[in-house]
């Protein structure tokens, strides 16, 4: 039998200790802590997927050679656009988390308990195939991040508010670096979106000086740059690393970003909202506009004519970001937190159709999937009981239509992640399945999905 090369991987986030600046004046009592987390090692097969040292499926002829993940090649030229989706790491449920996380909960909802169709109240008008999960769940991270790989899409952009311990933030950090261990061993990209608004927040709290707000923020660019961007799986676009703000929120001047930015060794190919602001960013990138609703509800008509805005305004700049999403339903008002920001239909998937195609048709750099996971606002592509699989296959198709017409995955590979996920599941503490299912999820990951399926099908039958 064929030994199986493996790398085990023990996250040792020494990575979570902050950068101390003597401007960022927050009181003794609230102080930014030097912490270290220790997470769950996992392994990950970095060679030829070989059969498992089981008789188990001993039948299921598993093929001695197949290609390994490869780092993503950033330096030829591509025929199409990155395909990157727009993920939310803050989930946070037992027993990984001592208790449910706010965006499941919001304070509202009693995701403790379950119902009698074996479901949780969750605040979201959907529900992932998986259940509510822990973002740093290594196995749901496994399924999300092969599911990404079948789906075409060239990994993720992340939402980042810094390693402050305000909020959930810090969490929110840890699980960032966890999910990029699994994208970077999956041979996909990561891209930081920065959240500038969390030194307006320190500010408000008390916790920062108006006059130190810069330097804050220069801190979080050396963090970002120390521990992310010179990785080379990290996207770089004509050698620059991307790097996206969800506004800006608080910095509104060209000249603030160029202080902020004068700390890093290159700058970053960077893309604000809606809007480009000034020299110090390459363009923007688009969101769905739900301040155009009236009476609550964002209309086609309204929709295409910003998506029109926004293109035009696109085709001035060298480049620029382009999002596609599947519609938008919050649950703020529902949950009492807010007001909701209006709705968007779905419209049986037309709405993802439409700005799909409008985002590759314009030609930008990036094509932004808004988003994988955001269950709050409803914008969510990845599956869920309400619309299955429906959307990451019309990403299988855009992408065979506009990057790639080889792309060899199908609709049904798209299934493999979850069976893998509930076999893990359901057979957690046995080994001999453990391994089998290792193998199935290398194969799948490695581009052999028909021998995944396989060995699959043969654990299913298992007495």
């Amino acid at each position: 039998m064929a030994k199986k090369s493996t790398v085990t991987i023990m996250f040792i986030l020494a990575t979570v200790a902050v950068v101390s600046c003597g401007g960022s004046q927050e009181p003794s009592g609230l102080p930014e802590p030097t912490a270290t987390i220790s997470l769950p090692a996992f392994t990950v097969s970095t060679s030829e997927p070989t059969a498992p040292s089981t008789p188990l499926c001993a039948e299921v002829e598993i093929p001695s050679s197949s290609p390994s993940p490869q780092i993503p090649d950033q330096t030829g030229a591509r025929s199409g656009p990155y395909i990157m989706a727009h993920f939310m790491p803050w989930y946070e449920a037992p027993p990984i988390a001592s208790s449910w996380g706010q965006h499941w909960t919001m304070n509202h909802y009693r995701t403790e308990t379950v119902g009698t169709d074996g479901t949780r109240p969750i605040a979201s008008h959907y529900y992932p195939l998986t259940g509510p999960y822990d973002s740093m769940d290594e196995d749901v991270l496994a399924y999300q991040v092969l599911l990404m790989k079948l789906s075409g899409i060239d990994g993720a952009i992340v939402d980042w508010y810094g390693h402050t311990s305000r909020s959930d933030y810090r969490s929110s950090h840890v699980r960032t670096a966890v999910l990029f261990q699994y994208l970077q061993q999956a041979g996909l990209n990561f891209v930081i979106c920065y959240e500038d608004q969390t030194v307006g927040h320190l500010i408000n709290d008390g916790r920062l000086s108006t006059e130190n707000a810069i330097a804050r923020a220069q801190e979080d660019m050396i963090a970002i740059q120390e521990r992310w961007l010179q990785d080379e799986t990290y996207l770089r676009i004509d050698g620059q690393p991307v790097l996206l703000n969800f506004g800006p929120q608080y910095f509104r001047t060209n000249a603030e970003w160029n202080e902020i930015f004068s700390v890093l060794e290159t700058q970053p190919l960077f893309f604000t909202l809606d809007s480009r602001i000034g020299s110090s960013a390459a363009g923007a990138f688009n969101w769905p506009p739900m301040h155009e609703s009236w009476e609550g509800v964002l209309s086609m008509s309204a929709l295409k004519m910003q998506l029109s805005n926004f293109y035009l305004r696109a085709s001035y700049w060298e480049h620029f970001v382009a999002s596609a999403y599947p519609g938008f339903h919050d649950i703020y008002a529902q949950a009492g937190v807010g007001q909701s920001y209006g709705f968007l239909d779905a419209d049986e998937g037309e709405t993802f159709a439409t700005t799909l195609e409008q985002a590759f048709t314009h030609n930008p750099d990036i094509v932004q999937l808004v988003t994988w996971n955001d269950y709050g606002e409803g914008t969510i592509i990845e599956p869920t009981q309400e619309f299955g699989y429906q959307y990451l296959e019309m990403v299988q198709e855009a992408r065979r239509q506009w990057v790639d017409p080889d792309f060899p995955f199908t609709a049904d590979d798209l299934r493999i992640p979850l069976q893998i996920l509930e076999l893990r599941r359901s057979h957690a503490g046995d080994a001999e399945i453990g391994a089998l299912l290792d193998s199935a999820y290398n194969l799948a990951l490695n581009g052999d999905t028909s021998s995944a399926a396989a060995l699959l099908q043969c654990i299913e039958s298992l007495p």
